[in-house]
């Protein structure tokens, strides 16, 4: 039997450069996870259905399962585990917590990251914008109602 190829990418990831060598078959979701270590990155469905895996590309909210890493070559990477400044949390992070927008948390870090990505281009949405920005973001515990809360809060906060 054969031995899959790797390929050499260099991603920056969390502002600091990885230099990788994986299989093309490889997701951007399994190097986060299984190759990086940082595991705020969830696979739930692993289809791109539920967005539990989102992560920032360049800026840009992005399914992590449903892209491959030699895609994220040369580009930057950002994961929960990026998003807070230090021990200083994101302003989005600190309303989940005060406004009880988690339960059993596994859809956590792809909603932060799609409700901070909002923020990032609309200071100021509503809430017709902040359910938007979710569309496809699945929660089984239905904390929906308290995610909106919680980005409009943090909207305010950054003002």
């Amino acid at each position: 039997m054969a031995t899959p190829t790797k390929t050499a990418i260099t991603v920056t990831v969390n502002g600091r450069p990885r230099h990788l060598e994986l299989e093309a078959r490889t997701t951007l979701a399994e190097v986060l996870r299984d190759g990086l270590g940082l595991t705020g990155t969830k696979i739930a469905c692993d289809r791109g259905a539920c967005a539990a895996c989102t992560v920032w590309l360049n800026g840009r909210p992005v399914c992590s399962c449903m892209m491959l890493a030699i895609d994220a070559d040369g580009q930057a990477v950002t994961t929960i585990e990026g998003l807070a400044q230090g021990e200083a949390l994101h302003p989005v992070q600190e309303a989940f917590i005060e406004h009880d927008a988690l339960q059993c948390g596994f859809c956590t870090p792809g909603m932060v990251m799609s409700s901070a990505a909002l923020l990032e281009r609309d200071p100021h949405p509503d809430a017709g914008a902040v359910r938007d920005a979710l569309a496809g973001h699945y929660c089984r515990c239905g904390t929906y109602p308290h995610v909106v809360a919680a980005v409009l809060a943090a909207a305010e906060r950054k003002s």
